[in-house]
């Protein structure tokens, strides 16, 4: 509705204005209900600058004598449902610091097929908040979001994105006690928060994506043709892209003693010398493992259906549908090479420069 009104009427109007700054700051209007059309002002809407001729009262005024509940009594935000601009119900404050909280988590998601679990250490906000954008561009409910405890994770939180405490979680399940030795403490911790979040998936039934923050989907299509492939999980060679299919045959490798086998593998990478396996990562460590449970693994070439930005030669979309980074590329730069792409979605405060509304 304010959209036609912005369109007709443009910058002499105040609500549009209103809804941007409620949008881009993540807050939430609470909205009153005092049942028969009853409110605490009313407008009376006569003739003038929005009204051509008089079209009476919205609404009735509340009274002393009509007052049928106490109106004193306010129930606790945390009792009330919140939902978002495209008014679908959302969970604000959802952080996982534990394998129970991560299973409630789940359960207050989309009921889709597939959830993504996004890495965002070393990630800055103008790239997770550009992220999001895409999600909800393609109507990607189901993720949650990773990384170590900071105002804007809680922040996102605070939003309604569902997210996991890394540095919580790993102390919650006992796996707290590494230190900075050879692999990057940070690499550590995200290598076993992913595969116990992938176990706590496939016991849900949710077939599980893992991607870092520095890539970004440009379609879809992608993921619809890897999870129509054959195969319990799916892996790019040469990028930090993971597909774990809920199967049978997964529920039976993903357990309690897998996952022993990766905690023991990061461990002994922790205190081997940084020069010999500075190329290590969650993928090389899990399909490792899983090649030697004897795992159906369809393996592809990343140039296949993505492209590197910055990377030196001319880059070109074409077909792809996945671009990525290097994280030690600067944001300016990630910026610019999005921008000609027409994939930096933000804005100056960091909000989405369009709201896609999709049918539920």
């Amino acid at each position: 509705m304010t959209t036609g009104w912005y369109k007709k009427m443009g910058e002499r109007i105040w609500a549009p204005w209103f809804i941007k700054f409620i949008q881009s700051r993540g807050y939430f209007n609470i909205y009153t209900n005092l049942l028969h059309e009853r409110a605490l002002s009313v407008s009376h809407r006569d003739a003038g600058v929005n009204y051509g001729k008089t079209a009476g009262p919205d609404s009735k005024l509340l009274e002393e004598k009509s007052l049928d509940f106490n109106i004193l009594e306010v129930q606790p935000l945390r009792s009330l449902r919140w939902y978002d601009f495209c008014f679908r119900e959302v969970h604000p404050g959802k952080v996982a610091t534990n394998l129970e909280e991560l299973g409630s988590l789940l359960h207050s998601l989309q009921k889709q097929d597939s959830v993504f679990l996004v890495n965002l250490f070393g990630v800055s906000d103008a790239i997770s908040r550009n992220l999001l954008c895409h999600f909800e561009r393609l109507d990607i409910r189901n993720y949650i979001l990773m990384g170590p405890p900071s105002d804007s994770l809680f922040d996102l939180a605070r939003r309604g994105h569902p997210v996991i405490n890394v540095d919580k979680f790993i102390s919650s399940v006992g796996l707290s006690k590494f230190t900075s030795q050879g692999l990057s403490f940070e690499t550590i911790k995200g290598i076993l928060a992913k595969t116990y979040a992938i176990k706590k998936c496939i016991e849900n039934r949710y077939n599980t994506w893992v991607m870092d923050g520095s890539m970004l989907l440009t379609s879809d299509l992608f993921l619809s043709e890897s999870e129509d492939s054959n195969g319990d999980f799916f892996v790019a060679n040469n990028l930090e892209v993971f597909y774990a299919k809920s199967s049978s045959s997964s529920q039976k490798i993903w357990v309690d003693g897998f996952v022993s086998k990766v905690v023991a593998m990061a461990e002994s990478l922790a205190g081997k010398d940084s020069a010999t396996h500075g190329s290590l990562s969650f993928v090389y460590v899990v399909i490792k493992l899983l090649e030697q449970n004897g795992a159906r693994i369809r393996r592809v070439d990343e140039n296949s259906f993505a492209t590197k930005i910055g990377s030196g030669s001319e880059t070109s979309l074409r077909d792809k549908k996945l671009v990525y980074w290097s994280s030690e590329m600067e944001l300016n730069s990630i910026q610019k090479w999005l921008e000609e792409f027409n994939l930096w979605s933000i804005d100056s405060v960091l909000s989405c420069t369009a709201v896609v509304c999709h049918k539920s």
